[in-house]
């Protein structure tokens, strides 16, 4: 959950992880190509019971298994080196591989990215969001409408995503973690 920022304190237009790592104004803020983004203030109770009610079905799959889940505010350096310029904070991620961990987040494409929509950042969750989550490869990336209660599964295959809908009722399969399935009308159920 983004919105373009207004104007940063600094001079510059654009920026590196190292100026994200330097601020400390006590705001959020995503890094997407250089361009700052500061986080949406506090999302709505809506939002946080979506994320909150995926959060416990994956974590409870996920006990006692090596992939790991994180939920905002988490760092996510889609490209690995600390030159990058893109550092996001998606609502949820799940991470296979413990070397792309350290202390600061996840260095690298996590395995599954959830982004939960709010009317004030859907288009970049949909446009900006799923072109760099789709470049980075990211395995499986959903977005979450609560709205209309709908998760757009967006599977990456030799390079680019193809798309599958499902409505606020039965299973949906995380194709990245085999045996998984959410159950949505316990998600939307808030």
């Amino acid at each position: 959950m983004s919105m373009p920022v207004e104007k940063l304190p600094v001079e510059k237009q654009r920026y590196t992880y190292a100026d994200y790592c330097s601020w400390d104004d006590g705001k959020r803020w995503e890094l997407i190509d250089g361009i700052a983004y500061a986080m949406v203030p506090a999302p709505t109770r809506a939002h946080q019971g979506i994320s909150g009610n995926l959060h416990s079905q994956l974590h409870g799959f996920l006990k006692g298994k090596p992939c790991k889940l994180y939920a905002a505010p988490f760092d996510v350096k889609l490209e690995a080196e600390d030159y990058d310029d893109t550092v996001v904070q998606p609502d949820l991620v799940v991470i296979c591989d413990p070397s792309k961990l350290d202390d600061k987040g996840c260095n690298g494409a996590p395995d599954l990215v959830v982004e939960i929509l709010s009317p004030s950042t859907a288009s970049n969750d949909w446009v900006t969001k799923l072109a760099l989550y789709q470049k980075a490869g990211v395995r499986e990336y959903w977005i979450v409408d609560p709205d209309s209660q709908t998760v757009s599964v967006h599977l990456l295959e030799d390079g680019r995503y193809f798309v599958t809908g499902y409505l606020n009722t039965g299973t949906l399969p995380v194709h990245v973690l085999e045996g998984c399935e959410i159950i949505l009308a316990d998600v939307f159920a808030i």
